[in-house]
């Protein structure tokens, strides 16, 4: 007997909307016209400021026949023209492709290709970047080239003769664009919220970069879930640490806006610039990778301004982070939320919810429990750990290792023109995240290392996180990062790569400073967890702060084999 619900009133104009976050935008202006909504240097928007200026956007972009089916590049760091475009783009109806403004001409080149992006707004500091990759796709396309409409936004920080080239080259200024749009342009939002909002390039390490596409309803689903889970309040302070073109922002671009709140943009990032935007503005709210934080507990006294003038809400993620590291930003009076996300998943969509019976504990426990990556989101339908053998849940014991999977409205949309990527992500019903982990008794998740990343010296399984772990307590030690090296003894053993505190020792110190490390790394942990090799010097990073460890693999690799002992 075929199952019915209790009536059949259908969905109509007055009770069903597609949800987008860009309803947030035309909220913001009405309840707060008159409330700094982005602050950059010298240059302040109010509420009503902003929305005119995406409005103007959307209408210069539509009047120049920009709308649905197109993608809009954006290459910029922190400033108020990114922030504009998580809205003004997807309101005419196209799709934002921020770029990550730390990679090359050939992968920028990649990118802009693959997505077919008919607009590139470009920072006056990377318009070179943006010249040499369209070079690029030019000489590739043997006489098919339809250059994208090139529109490049002028900063007071950087040198004037950078602007001067560009709009030599024919550029149209940001300014200048927004001038010749509507101020009250009507937008019209997505017709189906299945509609793509976002593109976004993960960080191809091995091979092309893949587009994960997002859509509004997720976009609308985590800015509210984010700012749930963390507690943010209206009117919240938040400090653009975090890279807007990092998973746009973890769509903290979007709950500001719902949240009537102020965006205060950071063109460059050091724990000075956090200091005193904390002091200056009142940030009450920042995001940033465990590598930001250690540069924030380390950064000299003349650097910072303590104690904090309140209490300042961090959100961490990124890579798994260090126990020590979250125990030190407690320490100074932060107050650190982690959680743990992917590209593919709209940024971070799970926390280490905090619990209340945990405020009596011993510091250090709390550091390791909160380092779990924790529970799903509000957003988030489905979190698991399961088996790579079966497929089933492994037992919630902390110690049966498993992939994370996800599934639920917080997942993209897919991998763009990208149908083997997109089975093999899939499978089973289930987001592959490729992170190997445990679940707790308490149902918690805990990352012990990417598949990748996981070192198999004698036929048995090392965790690099837990090694690191254990380097970032040696008092010496100011970051870690440990893969596998070739071993004669064992197939494999960890090799570790350190950078040291300032001013800890020399060069001819570094061989007894080696032997103390794995000295001490014996009393942490199993034998044949210890590093074999200690290599000093500063860590590869992307521009989001994360360790490049197939940089480190490759050296790794160059080292050779640990060799057999003769003894």
């Amino acid at each position: 007997m075929e199952m019915r619900d209790i009536d059949d009133l259908p969905k109509i104009a007055a009770n069903y909307t597609a949800l987008t976050p860009l309803w947030f935008l035309e909220r913001a202006a009405m309840v707060h016209p008159t409330r700094k909504a982005v602050v950059h240097g010298s240059r302040t928007y109010t509420w009503l400021q902003t929305y005119q200026r995406c409005r103007r956007l959307a209408s210069a972009l539509s009047s120049r026949s920009i709308g649905l089916g197109s993608t809009v590049a954006v290459i910029a760091p922190n400033v108020p023209a990114l922030y504009e475009a998580h809205f003004g783009i997807p309101m005419s109806g196209a799709v934002i492709n921020p770029v990550n403004i730390r990679l090359n001409a050939s992968t920028v080149a990649f990118l802009l290709s693959h997505s077919q992006s008919a607009v590139v707004i470009v920072d006056q500091e990377f318009f070179t970047l943006a010249e040499d990759s369209l070079k690029i796709i030019k000489e590739k396309s043997r006489g098919n080239f339809k250059p994208p409409l090139l529109i490049v936004i002028a900063d007071e920080s950087c040198d004037p003769k950078t602007m001067r080239y560009a709009l030599g080259q024919g550029a149209i200024e940001y300014e200048k664009l927004l001038e010749s749009g509507d101020p009250e342009f009507d937008w019209k939002p997505p017709q189906d919220e299945w509609q793509s909002i976002a593109l976004g390039y993960t960080s191809g390490t091995t091979a092309n970069p893949k587009g994960v596409v997002l859509h509004h309803r997720g976009a609308y689903l985590m800015s509210l879930s984010s700012s749930l889970i963390w507690g943010m309040n209206e009117g919240a302070v938040y400090l653009w640490t975090l890279p807007m073109f990092h998973c746009n922002g973890w769509c903290f671009t979007w709950s500001l806006a719902a949240l009537c709140g102020t965006n205060i943009c950071l063109r460059q990032v050091t724990a000075k610039g956090v200091y005193s935007a904390i002091a200056k503005y009142g940030v009450t709210h920042f995001c940033a990778a465990p590598v930001v934080l250690n540069t924030i507990i380390n950064a000299p006294s003349e650097d910072t301004i303590l104690p904090l003038p309140h209490v300042v809400h961090v959100m961490t993620a990124g890579a798994a982070p260090p126990t020590a590291v979250l125990f030190g930003m407690s320490q100074k009076g932060f107050r650190v939320t982690h959680t743990y996300g992917l590209s593919e998943t709209y940024g971070p969509s799970t926390v280490c919810a905090w619990k209340p019976e945990w405020d009596s504990l011993p510091p250090e426990t709390q550091a390791r429990l909160n380092a779990r990556q924790g529970v799903r989101y509000i957003g988030l339908e489905g979190l698991e750990v399961i088996s790579t053998q079966t497929g089933h849940p492994v037992p919630a014991d902390g110690k049966t290792m498993g992939e994370i999977v996800m599934r639920g409205n917080l997942v993209m949309k897919g991998y763009l023109k990208n149908p083997k990527a997109n089975k093999e992500t899939f499978a089973n019903g289930w987001f592959h995240s490729g992170d190997l982990g445990v679940k707790h008794p308490d149902g918690y998740i805990e990352i012990k290392d990417r598949s990748k990343d996981i070192i198999i010296s004698g036929g048995e399984n090392i965790s690099s996180v837990e090694v690191e772990n254990s380097l970032y307590l040696h008092p010496a030690v100011l970051e870690a990062s440990v893969v596998a090296r070739e071993d004669e003894r064992w197939g494999e053993s960890p090799c570790a790569f350190v950078t040291l505190k300032p001013g800890v020792a020399d060069k001819s110190e570094e061989q007894g400073l080696a032997e103390d490390i794995m000295k001490f790394c014996k009393s942490k942990m199993p034998a044949y967890w210890v590093p074999k090799s200690v290599v000093f010097g500063a860590l590869p990073k992307t521009a989001t702060g994360k360790i490049q460890k197939h940089i480190l693999r490759v050296k790794a690799k160059e080292l050779g084999a640990v060799k057999l002992s003769k003894l």
